[in-house]
């Protein structure tokens, strides 16, 4: 077996349990073979073996009291996994399907992400198993204090900054945050995706959203195309989702579907700015389900199903498809509608929405297809420019973030597409961003020597 077979291989075999993590590894792992021969240094220092295990892996229980008195345990995680080239950054996830596998696989994920973002930052994830929906804000609020009671020991502004993810937004951010800040008593940037009055930064919310747009339209470009009169289908409705259909309708596309854990909604007329403010009402203050979208503008709702299915069974045409959900949502048999449908663009606002199959599906039909590590880069890089304000005590512009943004995901798109072209595989983005983000994790390594 190959150097990359053996990594593969004896992941399998030490953590049998965790087959997130396998897929994540195993889809980074193959594509890097061709840096095996040409350098020869990474192999010597046992490179990729140290790179798929984590620096550390932290689990512990979450004691928390609901409205009614109810003592409740909940799990906590949170994996550090390599810090070569930064603190460790990545999101906390609350969602009831967070185990060891998911956070590894995002963890994993996330050392090259943050590598791609040409910023300071190594790669980590966290999270626990507790839901927020339907909890009250003060069930919320307890459950934070009590998971930031174990947290606040493993993190600091040098040495490992979360971020929300799924289940986390400026609500829980809040809570965690002001806990650290009167545990530790001081004010840092220890966490980032903050409120503006404490530290946050200006396009925060929209920048995995807008992100995401960003570099769909520079894979667009290379083909002399562009939003304007596109169909785009994006799944989700949450923060990726809310800002990446708010972006489209910017450069003059039109987004026909948002899902969310209960319901599809498929909306021909186009949900433009106005429908767009009222789903970011809707999810963010009302906390309500994407069904009652349905109710208010007439489109037609589908229970159960993604909006992947939906498209599949319907025969729904889309030029574009910005994935913004959750990771496998986009199975072999959905990526064939797609392609059938007319689709001719995948962008992945998601970590790792497409399966294996999909993938090659899209790839093997000359699909621009964009891997979440690369396209949904915007929100962690936004987030660094978040550190560095902290750091500098200084709040830039809406205009010169959102301008600083725009540029990182030009940055992005390029070091993929070129790195892919220099290894002969043009257009290849998920080689080329695999390639790119390890080549200067795995230089940083060396330098370190056997740590």
């Amino acid at each position: 077996m190959s150097v990359i077979q053996d990594v593969i291989a004896k992941v399998k075999q030490t953590d049998p349990d965790q087959p997130e993590f396998h897929q994540a590894v195993e889809e980074v792992m193959v594509t890097l073979e061709p840096t095996v021969k040409k350098h020869p240094e990474f192999v010597k220092a046992n490179i990729y073996e140290r790179l798929v295990e984590p620096e550390r892996a932290v689990t512990f229980r979450v004691p928390w009291v609901d409205d009614k008195g109810n003592v409740k345990v909940n799990r906590g995680f949170r994996v550090q996994f390599n810090n070569a080239i930064g603190p460790f950054k990545g999101g906390l996830r609350f969602h009831p399907t967070v185990n060891l596998s998911i956070i590894k696989f995002l963890g994993f994920e996330q050392i090259l992400k943050n590598s791609l973002t040409t910023l300071p930052m190594g790669g980590g994830k966290g999270g626990s198993d507790f839901d927020p929906k339907g909890k009250s804000d003060g069930e919320v609020m307890r459950f934070c204090q009590a998971f930031m009671r174990e947290l606040y020991r493993h993190i600091g502004p040098d040495t490992d900054v979360p971020a929300g993810d799924i289940g986390v937004g400026g609500r829980e951010i809040g809570y965690m945050y002001g806990y650290y800040k009167k545990i530790r008593n001081e004010h840092t940037g220890v966490l980032t995706g903050k409120g503006m009055e404490y530290g946050g930064s200006l396009i925060r919310p929209e920048a995995t959203g807008y992100g995401t747009v960003y570099f769909a339209a520079e894979m667009l470009a290379t083909r002399g195309l562009d939003f304007k009169g596109k169909t785009v289908a994006i799944s989700g409705a949450g923060n990726v989702a809310q800002y990446a259909v708010e972006k489209v309708n910017q450069l003059g596309g039109k987004v026909i579907s948002l899902c969310d854990s209960a319901a599809t909604i498929i909306d021909e007329a186009g949900i433009d700015g106005n429908k767009c403010s009222y789903v970011l009402e809707l999810k963010n203050v009302k906390r309500g389900r994407i069904s009652e979208y349905a109710d208010k503008y007439k489109a037609v709702c589908y229970e159960s199903k993604n909006v992947w299915d939906v498209i599949r069974e319907q025969g729904i045409k889309v030029d574009i498809a910005l994935p913004c959900a959750t990771q496998n949502e986009i199975s072999g048999a959905n990526a064939a509608a797609l392609v059938k449908n007319g689709c001719y663009c995948v962008a992945e606002g998601a970590n790792m929405p497409s399966t294996p199959e999909a993938i090659k599906i899209f790839q093997d039909n000359k699909v621009l297809y964009g891997p979440g590590k690369a396209v949904n880069a915007g929100g962690v890089a936004t987030s660094g420019l978040e550190m560095s304000q902290n750091s500098l005590r200084l709040l830039w512009t809406r205009e010169e973030v959102d301008n600083r943004l725009l540029l990182i995901m030009k940055s992005i798109h390029q070091a993929c597409y070129e790195t892919a072209e220099a290894y002969g595989r043009k257009g290849d983005y998920v080689l080329g961003a695999n390639i790119a983000g390890f080549t200067k994790v795995a230089n940083a390594m060396l330098a370190y020597g056997i740590v």
